[in-house]
């Protein structure tokens, strides 16, 4: 499908490699978003492989429909629930789930998503646009605490008590954001010092996205589907762009690979066995960066699945 948005996939080859330990195996690409991953691993898939792609962008969905293969299956759904909609069709395990977390390059490129602040569009931000609240109407009914703690959590910006005073003084005196650029304008005004190379835009316009779409909520969840799905040797893959994102996988990956054992009866039986090992972290090269900007700050973490199924 061409829908005039170029998206070029990050570490397409170091993931579908490292994913990819039986070609005959069932994978989960939790992300489709424009099928660079999905297509690489159908392209080396056996012949009873079975892929299972999700995503929450419509957009995405269609584009996914175009592939006619017997070995992909489609789900318009959140990744975070990918247990459920895999029993749904009697899957109960998998041989390796791979997440690309964010936002893709068509999304961002198209004005109408509201994604972007380089583009004047409508101030949406939804991964699905037909479910939920859209950043507009977030913005309208929340108060200057919640917006602020919004701001700030997901968003890392220091600026967050005066940006949420502006965006609720604005909205009293009759005239709430309804547009990208209205947004854009306002945090210009209001964000005093500029990161080198940054806009004022970006981090405000991330902490929107993120919350508009639980997309940590959801990551959270889809981690922990994802290793309770695994089977032994099975690999979980995932590549993050921001420090929040790669901040929880680090902390899953690393706390999956400890026993704990309960500290009262310390040579009993660990309470909790270990389930992942971390096999590698990726970044990607200077090439890759070159080519495509948007790779400098994307991190692939790689875990395998110990020990039998829970």
């Amino acid at each position: 499908m061409d829908d005039g948005h170029h998206h070029t996939t990050v570490l397409l080859d170091e993931a579908v490699e490292a994913l990819l330990t039986r070609p005959d195996g069932v994978y989960v690409d939790g992300t489709f978003g424009r099928g660079g991953h999905s297509r690489l691993l159908l392209a080396r898939l056996g012949p009873t492989g079975r892929l299972f792609v999700f995503d929450k962008d419509p957009e995405a969905i269609a584009a996914a429909r175009a592939i006619e293969d017997p070995r992909l299956t489609i789900c318009h759904a959140s990744f975070a629930q990918m247990r459920e909609e895999l029993a749904s069709l009697g899957i109960g395990h998998v041989d390796g789930v791979l997440l690309d977390l964010g936002v893709s390059s068509p999304q961002i490129d198209d004005p109408a998503r509201g994604f972007s602040f380089r583009f004047d569009g409508p101030l949406d931000m939804r991964m699905d646009p037909t479910r939920g609240e859209s950043a507009a109407e977030f913005l309208a009914r929340a108060d200057e605490r919640l917006i602020a703690q919004v701001v700030r959590d997901y968003g890392e910006e220091r600026f967050a008590a005066p940006i949420s005073k502006a965006i609720v003084a604005r909205r009293t005196d009759g005239h709430p954001l309804r547009t990208t650029s209205e947004l854009a304008q306002l945090l210009a005004r209001t964000v005093k010092s500029r990161e080198p190379g940054q806009d004022p835009a970006t981090r405000t316009f991330q902490a929107l996205r993120i919350f508009v779409n639980a997309e940590l909520e959801d990551l959270e969840q889809g981690l922990s589907a994802a290793v309770e799905m695994l089977a032994p040797g099975g690999r979980l893959v995932v590549i993050s762009f921001h420090s929040l994102e790669d901040r929880i996988v680090k902390t899953f990956i690393a706390h999956e690979s400890r026993e704990e054992v309960d500290r009262r009866a310390p040579f009993a039986p660990p309470t909790r066995a270990l389930r992942l090992r971390p096999v590698a972290r990726v970044k990607p090269g200077e090439a890759e960066v070159s080519a495509n900007p948007r790779a400098r700050s994307a991190v692939l973490r790689v875990a395998e699945r110990l020990g039998g199924v829970v």
